[in-house]
């Protein structure tokens, strides 16, 4: 056995061993993705930096998991260069996998800030502009939150038409009908929460009020030259083409 010096305790540990896993075996925390004691350690992942002091007196981090140790090997697991070096890793571990949850959460749980995770959307602003420009009802707006630009919700604005839904690109805006209520969210943001109308000839509820409103209003100005009925697309589609073959017919028998 030999004694190494860990975050200034004296451990004993056998000859042999990396500090990676002397410090495991005294129950030391350090970070490590690549590590497994049954295959030779490769540093590929180079979360498991501890700082260690050279014979010329200058600190510098070395990967525990490749550093064996040797009696009287003072290093540290903690500290301004630890924490850079572990920053630096985590970072480029999540270019490689951007949506892993176990790098951020291994990241939490040693306290380096990766900023806010990826949400999928790319900023392209389709939905804000559909929603101003060719709807009309303004319901989005790009919200800086910490720095960083994110589609937000305009509380009351949204009338649950689903264009932005539509027109996402990367499927981040989702619209979820459940229970005779219409959803419409963006990561944990709810857009919009709308009762759904029943179509008068299937029975199936099919749009919102707001909706139904919006249009109305859109159309106010053209004269309503036949009764009003509230039709799904489907129902509206054979209505209309019964007129049609019905109009046909007529004007045969004539």
């Amino acid at each position: 056995m030999i004694t190494i010096i860990i975050d200034g305790v004296n451990y004993s540990v056998e000859r042999g061993m990396t500090v990676l896993e002397a410090a495991r075996a005294n129950a030391i925390d350090i970070p490590a993705l690549c590590f497994h004691p049954a295959l030779q350690p490769s540093g590929a992942c180079k979360l498991c930096a501890v700082e260690v002091t050279g014979s010329s007196g200058r600190a510098t981090t070395i990967l525990s998991c490749v550093l064996k140790v040797k009696e009287g090997l003072s290093v540290k697991t903690q500290g301004e260069l630890v924490d850079n070096a572990r920053i630096k890793a985590f970072r480029k571990l999540l270019t490689m996998a951007p949506q892993s949850m176990k790098i951020r959460g291994l990241a939490d749980h040693y306290g380096v800030d990766l900023g806010p995770p990826p949400d999928g959307c790319i900023r392209c602003r389709l939905c804000v502009r559909v929603c101003k420009e060719i709807v009309g009802a303004t319901a989005l707006r790009m919200e800086k939150q910490d720095g960083t630009d994110y589609v937000a919700p305009i509380e009351g604005r949204c009338i649950g038409c689903g264009t932005c839904v539509n027109i996402c690109p990367t499927d981040v805006i989702r619209m979820e009908d459940q229970d005779n209520i219409r959803t419409i969210s963006i990561r944990d943001s709810v857009i919009g929460r709308h009762p759904l109308e029943i179509c008068e000839a299937c029975g199936k509820r099919y749009a919102t009020p707001k909706f139904l409103a919006h249009i109305e209003a859109r159309t106010g100005l053209h004269p309503h030259v036949k009764e009003e009925h509230h039709y799904c697309p489907t129902c509206a589609k054979f209505m209309s083409d019964r007129v049609k073959s019905f109009s046909r017919q007529t004007r045969r028998l004539r």
